[in-house]
């Protein structure tokens, strides 16, 4: 989503504007006025922060469950992919050559076209085409021997789990949070540290690292959210080394 450098701009921001908030209000309204107030705002800062604890925790898990298996939804398809090559040498001369052509083709869209373009989040489709050239090749073939009929069936099967594989990447590279989920992130983040900027502390100066370090951790769980939540957009995101792999594989069992 964000860059590095912008995701530290954003979090220094953050802390500046936070600290600031807390100096300004310690300078109209002192600690010392807010000590009758500490029973009241100690309450509610506990149940507050606690839930909201519970919520920024869940929140970042489930998208952290999301990149996983966008990771691994990867993995898989370029697995299958693989399989396809090693399969189609089982096939007659005329459709393995093509087949294997076209998966080292379909490699390579993926790496050059479909990577960039999910960057950008846009949906590509040069994979899509040459995946649908693959399936009209294997259907094609007419086997001649118990061995050939073996191996196009199970390429069948791969290229059926590979084409689920992409899809599903598609899917995963345009899925978001929610709106809702960001305003409940927001609007809890905002009254937690609202409520510890009301909290009088007898040290000023320990009350404003306790700010600091509270808008820090919201801060960088948030970020970590946001970046994570696009598994194929910004610094953090899947890499397409799978697919990189496999065409190191199918040069090295075409040569």
């Amino acid at each position: 989503m964000l860059t590095l450098n912008q995701n530290v701009i954003l979090l220094l921001g953050t802390c500046l504007l936070s600290l600031a908030f807390t100096l300004t209000l310690n300078r109209m309204w002192p600690c010392e006025s807010r000590h009758n107030q500490n029973d009241l705002v100690g309450w509610q800062l506990s149940i507050l922060g606690t839930t909201y604890a519970v919520i920024l925790g869940f929140m970042l898990y489930a998208v952290w469950s999301e990149f996983g298996d966008a990771t691994l939804n990867t993995d898989l398809e370029a697995s299958s992919l693989r399989n396809v090559y090693r399969l189609a040498a089982g096939l007659p001369p005329g459709p393995q050559k093509e087949l294997q052509s076209e998966a080292k083709a379909y490699a390579a869209a993926v790496i050059n076209n479909d990577w960039p373009a999910m960057a950008q989040g846009q949906l590509p489709n040069a994979s899509h085409e040459i995946n649908e050239h693959m399936w009209v090749t294997l259907m094609s073939v007419k086997g001649s021997s118990a061995s050939e009929n073996t191996a196009e069936d199970h390429a069948i099967t791969e290229l059926s789990d590979m084409t689920t594989r992409r899809r599903t990447r598609l899917v995963q590279s345009t899925t978001r949070l929610p709106v809702i989920f960001w305003c409940v992130l927001l609007v809890g983040g905002l009254l937690t540290l609202l409520s510890v900027n009301m909290f009088a502390s007898q040290n000023p100066k320990l009350h404003v690292f306790q700010v600091f370090s509270l808008t820090l951790l919201i801060t960088l769980v948030m970020l970590a959210i946001a970046d994570v939540n696009r598994p194929f957009k910004g610094w953090v995101h899947v890499s397409n080394y799978p697919f990189v792999r496999a065409q190191e594989t199918m040069h090295d069992l075409g040569d």
